[in-house]
């Protein structure tokens, strides 16, 4: 007589109730495929993140902790990954679906204003701007590069600094100006401090520039300078002419 080994069954029992958190995960879906974002609190829209990287965890606990750590919804996605990697509890699938959100936040901000009258979109600008760049906890310092009818070229990140400091070499953005054949140019750097106010030293390179394109017949519409508190325009400031 033969003997045929039979594996044991591991599926749960067909009757055994879903954790609670299902019904949550369900509800809060419901609510944010109605459309409305203001019906979710941070915490929620930062648990439906979650969501994504774990199939099968209540991830409240977690978004709460995260929330109360960064404060705020978009600090929480702008966070450095590396940052993100550092939280309890935070493992790298997390990490890229919280990045992945800002990344597309940044694309969707700037293909806004892609081929805009600068001018005319200037409040696009201004978005795109803060999305990218007020929760940087290192300076930057991006050039927005535009032709003759005021439309942006291209933008770049020109430097990135410390939490304090910035190498900025002129020379480099007027020749890189030059090769882009762009007629003026809106100078973008971050305070990481949170204050938008502008330094001696800023003040300072914008004029430095002023007076080196000039000759080249490139202009500097504006050195805008964001911050988590909001924004400063030299030329609003009546500091460029």
């Amino acid at each position: 007589m033969t003997h045929s080994s039979v594996l044991p069954d591991h599926s749960a029992p067909k009757n055994t109730p879903a954790p609670d958190y299902y019904g949550h995960r369900k509800r809060l879906k419901e609510r944010f495929l109605k459309g409305d974002i203001n019906a979710l609190s941070d915490h929620e829209l930062i648990e439906m993140v979650l969501f994504l990287a774990h199939k099968r965890k209540d991830v409240k606990p977690l978004a709460k902790n995260l929330l109360k750590y960064f404060k705020s919804f978009s600090e929480i996605i702008a966070a450095d990954h590396t940052e993100l990697l550092k939280f309890e509890g935070l493992g790298e699938s997390s990490a890229v679906a919280l990045k992945l959100i800002h990344a597309a936040a940044i694309k969707s901000t700037q293909e806004k204003i892609v081929n805009q009258h600068i001018l005319s979109s200037w409040r696009l600008v201004l978005d795109y701007c803060k999305t990218r760049m007020s929760h940087k906890k290192t300076e930057e310092f991006r050039i927005i590069y535009l032709d003759r009818k005021n439309k942006i070229i291209t933008d770049e990140c020109h430097r990135e600094g410390t939490i304090d400091n910035i190498q900025i070499y002129p020379r480099e953005i007027i020749k890189r100006a030059l090769n882009l054949d762009a007629s003026s140019l809106v100078l973008v750097h971050n305070h990481p401090s949170g204050d938008p106010a502008p330094s001696k030293a800023d003040i300072e390179l914008t004029q430095y520039l002023i007076n080196i394109a000039r000759p080249m017949g490139i202009s500097i519409h504006d050195h805008l300078i964001i911050g988590k508190n909001g924004h400063q325009s030299l030329k609003s400031l009546q500091l460029i002419k």
